[in-house]
């Protein structure tokens, strides 16, 4: 299965949205489109083309025992839209990519991941830093994390030294690479675009920020904060209990290529 079937998929969905569509409508799709974006931002995209290879994982159901019960409810409602959607004349061309959005939801099912995507869908919803799977202070204990994983990732980001990178394997060759991206600065960019940053909170040193930011007990998944002047985005990645200080300065140069941000 090639990873662009997911891009193909969230073209179906896109196709779908409407300037004037009912609230329920844009629930569905919006969770249809998460439900994509769990899959390759958690680094899942070679357990889920396994789950699709298995003869009998169609006869899944979505399961009642596990998760927010309004999330699952609507994660009922979406596999049933897609599910009449896969049969209707309009849909035609389309089958392999709504078969898959289908999948998706039975993987989450399968995998009792509600409550994991629950997290997920709220970290979107909330507009925060791009998603992580893990952080590491050096280049040395990311590489050796990396060589010793026996299923890396694929496709997701980790943290190195508070800088962005993708977790680049092939499985069939166990290819491994860990390049950086540039998601963290155009992300900034754009959050300073559609919110102009306002401190919550001013320090004189980077180490009071630090500070601060360790004793919050609930801390914001993302909070703008100044130290010695100069704007900085304190975050939280609660999937991994990490939290950071990201300048905005990293994002000087990107504001051309921020034009869409999560969730759009």
């Amino acid at each position: 299965m090639n990873p662009l079937v997911l891009s193909d998929a969230q073209q179906v969905i896109g196709r779908r949205w409407r300037e004037r569509q009912s609230p329920e409508q844009e629930r569905i799709l919006r969770l249809a489109r998460d439900v994509l974006d769990f899959i390759s931002a958690t680094g899942q995209w070679y357990p889920f083309a396994d789950f699709r290879l298995d003869d009998g994982h169609r006869a899944v159901q979505s399961s009642a025992e596990d998760g927010p019960q309004e999330l699952r409810e609507l994660l009922i409602q979406t596999e049933r839209y897609f599910g009449k959607l896969l049969d209707e004349p309009t849909a035609a061309g389309e089958q392999a990519s709504i078969q898959l959005i289908l999948d998706a939801f039975r993987f989450i099912s399968s995998t009792r991941q509600y409550s994991a995507f629950g997290d997920f869908v709220e970290h979107v919803e909330f507009h925060a830093p791009p998603f992580v799977v893990a952080s590491f202070e050096s280049q040395e204990e990311a590489e050796a994390w990396l060589e010793n994983h026996p299923a890396p990732p694929a496709f997701a980001d980790i943290l190195i030294g508070g800088r962005y990178h993708d977790v680049v394997y092939e499985r069939e060759t166990d290819f491994r690479r860990l390049p950086w991206n540039r998601d963290l600065e155009r992300y900034l960019a754009w959050l300073k675009r559609v919110e102009p940053p306002v401190a919550a909170a001013e320090f004189a040193t980077r180490e009071e920020a630090e500070a601060w930011l360790r004793s919050q007990p609930n801390p914001s998944r993302r909070v703008w904060v100044t130290i010695a002047g100069e704007f900085f985005l304190a975050a939280y990645h609660p999937n991994i209990n990490h939290r950071a200080l990201y300048p905005l300065s990293m994002a000087e140069g990107y504001e051309e290529e921020a034009e869409e941000g999560p969730g759009d």
